[in-house]
């Protein structure tokens, strides 16, 4: 039987659910718009809503096709507002985590909140023994987030991933991972 993950979820000032097309300007707006946000990223800033809007409509049939990638749109519990998404993708005996917040939310914990969450869901599951993630090595803020959710550092992978809003070469990442 596959593993799926839940659908929705809740954390103590986080909701999750499965991406939906009216999530799109709000989502534009909070941070798939903003290079600063994306500059670490394997995508470049959306200039205009539509492009976001079949991407999101993409994640959302992943859930119907259980195609093993599935990404979350999160919003504070309090006010319903966006503030960025998360998704993991399923690969064998491994969960492979990716999250990307709003400037206007950082430094408050929602990221962790929302990862650590998924984890403890992700090594709770029989088949599943590594959560792991990576980012560029100078995107010390995502790296800190993996570490406060029991994180370990692995290592780096020179010039291993391309993050198009700085340039076409492939840059140094960080692989921090927990197992059971």
């Amino acid at each position: 039987m596959r593993t799926l993950p839940p659908k929705t979820f809740q954390t103590a000032r986080l909701t999750a659910a499965v991406p939906e097309s009216s999530d799109t300007e709000e989502a534009f707006e909070i941070y798939a718009s903003d290079p600063e946000v994306t500059r670490y990223l394997s995508w470049k800033a959306y200039s205009e809503p539509e492009p976001l809007r079949e991407f999101l409509e993409g994640r959302a049939r992943a859930w119907e096709d259980g195609d093993g990638h599935f990404a979350w749109i999160l919003r504070l519990r309090e006010s319903g507002a966006i503030v960025g998404s998360i998704g993991v993708e399923l690969q064998g005996h491994t969960a492979c985590f990716g999250y990307v917040l709003g400037k206007s939310y950082w430094g408050r914990g929602l990221t962790a909140e929302a990862l650590n969450y998924l984890t403890h869901w992700a090594l709770a599951q029989p088949g599943i023994f590594r959560a792991w993630a990576f980012c560029d090595a100078e995107n010390k803020a995502s790296a800190r987030v993996m570490e406060k959710c029991g994180f370990e550092r692995e290592g780096c992978l020179r010039r291993w991933h391309v993050c198009p809003t700085i340039g076409t070469e492939p840059r140094d990442c960080l692989v921090l991972a927990k197992t059971r």
